[in-house]
């Protein structure tokens, strides 16, 4: 009975490991599928353009020379040159602005010498920043100004734009950096534009109904949307503001990754972090808004009222032509078109292959868009105010050179490769995100984006993350060696150190 029994006993463990073989085999078998990775998506060929590139390594140099020159010299000797080269740059844009112009007139190229000139003078006496700060919104304001009559889809007028605009804003940054804590104010005013829309106060700054926000975010992706493009610039996200016309209740109409477009409050919109926020306020003197003064407004308030019917979800492809997805270019395009004003009259590009390649790894399908930055170059647009606090705009130019390293490494032919253990863990979380969005929810994988590239996004980040940590420790030894903050080019040699050894750990 005992070797019955016995028997009896082994044959029930064989049916029990039987029963237990059948879920594990199951289980197997789906992490089998689930580990199935996916194509990679097809990216679109350059389409024949050349992404800008400054190529002026030894100017940068030069200026950093002359910083630590104007440092030995002294303010008190510098200030009968850095006074004449004001009046120089103020003859010039008084020139510049008494007469049309074209991209390529000599004149231009003066004021871009100028800006460069007196920016390491600058930073070595901060108490000129405040007129530096004015010389540049002058310059901008000349400069847009004539290019209402430029064709903005030229590669000259947008080299231009950029060389200019771009440009004399990161010398003027470049001497807020090197400035005493609580030397430079954040708030920049850079002349109001007349509008008959609602409005409320914020900041300090009164802000109309049809403004748009430009900003910077602080996630490294934020640093990818920001530099990704032809024309590498400083804005990554896209907000559309609303003023109540009774209550004065000011709210923000923009596109979130995760859970697509929302309306939220300013202060909801300034709690998240941001790296810097830029005012554009459409020209009184458009055609448009001379018939209907309120068509800001009406375009604004046509956003909040679709926010609140249904649930637009964020388009990943970044596609401003299907208005049923919306990223957060296309909510500001979206309703100035629908109000007859197209925005971005020079549309972005995403011309560098390896840049494509990544993008196209997060979801991107269209390379010819609306990108965050080149907004500012609309001349439609006016900038009405700005904020720089100086340790987030440190921040925010370490993020950018560690993404511009990064790009290197993605044009030499590097891929955003991911563990490929995590796929079916990936998989299994856009299953859950899907129902959560189903019942309203948010999911840890944002709405449109697949699971293989969250997992790319991930690596992004862990990468970032890696490689700016080293960068702010070499910029700290950096600073105290030199006595001063390292400019960005430096920061860009510095990321590229970094990027390296990296590289070496991973291998």
């Amino acid at each position: 009975m005992r070797w019955v029994a016995g028997m009896t006993t082994r044959g029930g463990g064989r049916a029990r490991w039987r029963r237990a073989a059948v879920p594990a085999a199951l289980a197997a078998a789906l992490v089998a599928v689930l580990s199935v990775p996916c194509p990679e998506p097809p990216v679109p060929p350059a389409g024949g353009r050349t992404p800008f590139a400054w190529r002026q390594d030894e100017r940068w140099q030069a200026i950093e020379a002359a910083f630590r020159d104007a440092r030995a010299t002294g303010c008190r000797s510098l200030a009968p040159r850095i006074g004449a080269e004001f009046a120089a740059g103020d003859r010039l844009l008084a020139a510049a602005a008494g007469r049309p112009l074209e991209p390529d007139a000599p004149v231009l190229g003066e004021i871009e010498r100028t800006a460069f000139d007196l920016g390491p003078m600058v930073a070595a006496c901060p108490d000129r920043i405040p007129e530096y700060v004015g010389f540049a919104t002058a310059l901008r304001s000349v400069v847009k100004d004539q290019s209402r009559r430029w064709d903005m889809n030229s590669p000259a007028t947008r080299d231009r734009l950029y060389r200019l605009l771009y440009g004399s804003r990161a010398a003027v940054e470049e001497a807020m950096l090197q400035a005493p804590a609580g030397a430079v104010p954040a708030l920049t005013r850079c002349g109001d534009e007349p509008s008959a829309t609602p409005a409320a106060e914020v900041l300090g700054v009164r802000i109309h109904s049809g403004d748009i926000l430009l900003s910077r975010g602080g996630a490294p992706t934020s640093a990818l949307i920001a530099r990704g493009n032809d024309y590498p610039g400083n804005f990554s996200h896209v907000a559309l503001v609303y003023v109540d016309a009774r209550s004065g209740q000011a709210s923000v109409v923009e596109a979130h990754i995760e859970r697509g477009v929302a309306v939220s409050s300013l202060s909801d919109y300034l709690r998240d972090v941001k790296l810097r926020v830029m005012v554009l306020r459409a020209r009184a003197d458009l055609p448009g808004l001379a018939a209907d003064p309120m068509l800001p407004h009406e375009a604004a308030a046509a956003a909040w009222r679709a926010a609140g019917r249904r649930h637009i979800p964020y388009d990943f492809a970044m596609d401003f032509h299907d208005h049923s997805r919306l990223f957060c270019s296309e909510v500001a395009s979206a309703a100035y078109a629908n109000a007859g004003v197209t925005l971005w009259m020079g549309l972005s590009h995403i011309s560098s292959p390896g840049l494509a390649a990544w993008l196209a790894g997060f979801g991107v399908r269209r390379f010819e868009t609306q990108e965050p930055s080149d907004l500012e170059y609309d001349p439609q647009l006016r900038v009405v105010a700005e904020w720089r606090d100086p340790q987030t705009l440190f921040l925010d130019h370490v993020d950018n050179a560690v993404v511009d390293a990064m790009l290197e490494g993605a044009e030499a032919g590097e891929s955003l490769r991911y563990p490929i253990a995590w796929l079916p863990v990936a998989r299994l979380g856009k299953a859950y995100s899907w129902f959560l969005n189903r019942m309203g929810a948010v999911g840890p994988v944002p709405e449109g984006l697949s699971a293989a590239g969250a997992l790319r996004n991930r690596e992004f980040t862990r990468t970032h993350a890696a490689i700016r940590a080293r960068v702010l420790l070499l910029a700290a030894e950096f600073a105290r060696r030199n006595g001063y903050r390292a400019p960005y080019w430096e920061l860009v040699v510095l990321a590229r150190a970094a990027r390296a050894q990296a590289g070496e750990g991973r291998g």
